[in-house]
């Protein structure tokens, strides 16, 4: 049996892949994320199936119900919440499934960024503003960041930032991204993007509109992406020259 390492997307039940919802249909046990799925992404399970929450579980815990669950010869699915390729512990996990000898494959999901900026109308890229999105999160109680990804660092670049597991922060990064963006830098934070909990809030990186103020007034303290960057003000500097009436086809 092989082990499926599924990407549940951002939330909402129909924004996972066809081939997301054959493994779940056909698994005998998932493993979920409690914490950050929406448990109507579990309906695509069938009666019967052994679900289990990680959220409450350390990588050894989850691998062992992985690898009894393959020796028993059961199908065994592994969601994630968005995409596995972000923050899942992908790599941990499948380390461990490799040294008990089971084998693993991925199954990718829309990623909770694309969500966001999916519910907010926003394309991450706009031709003279920003061609580059930077991916990364910050250091609270979790794994230390590499000294050369500091956040000042990719705020250099003027790309478009998307920043994970930060919402507990966002006061502080607004701070640091101040005199690289600018206090009239629109922010946008999305919560439990296509939930039912979801909550939108847009902002702008200091200022009377201080997405942190926003933020606070909320009450959000996990599950939400904060999007940075000039291509959120939604104003065309310019136009792709991919499908520009000037270029010779």
């Amino acid at each position: 049996m092989t082990v499926h390492f599924v990407g549940a997307g951002p939330g909402a039940a129909d924004l996972i892949t066809l081939r997301a919802a054959g493994l779940l249909a056909a698994a005998d046990v998932v493993l979920y994320p409690g914490t950050y799925i929406d448990h109507a992404v579990l309906g695509h399970c069938r009666p019967g199936t052994h679900l289990v929450d990680t959220q409450k579980l350390d990588l050894d815990q989850i691998t062992a119900a992985m690898v009894e669950a393959h020796v028993a010869g059961r199908d065994v699915v592994r969601m994630t919440s968005g995409d596995p390729s972000l923050y899942s512990a992908l790599h941990e996990q499948a380390r461990r499934l490799d040294a008990a000898g089971v084998p693993w494959d991925v199954t990718p999901g829309v990623p909770a960024y694309a969500a966001a900026a999916a519910i907010v109308g926003n394309e991450l890229t706009v031709p003279l503003v920003a061609q580059s999105v930077v991916l990364t999160r910050t250091q609270a109680r979790s794994t230390a960041m590499p000294e050369r990804e500091s956040l000042a660092a990719f705020a250099a670049t003027g790309a478009t930032l998307v920043l994970h597991l930060a919402i507990t922060r966002t006061r502080e990064l607004m701070g640091e991204l101040d005199p690289l963006y600018g206090a009239d830098c629109p922010v946008v934070v999305v919560h439990r993007a296509t939930q039912p909990g979801e909550v939108v809030l847009r902002g702008t990186v200091g200022g009377t509109t201080a997405i942190a103020d926003l933020v606070d007034e909320a009450g959000l303290r996990q599950a939400a992406v904060i999007l940075v960057g000039p291509a959120l003000a939604g104003t065309a500097a310019g136009e792709s020259w991919l499908y520009s009436t000037g270029r010779q086809r």
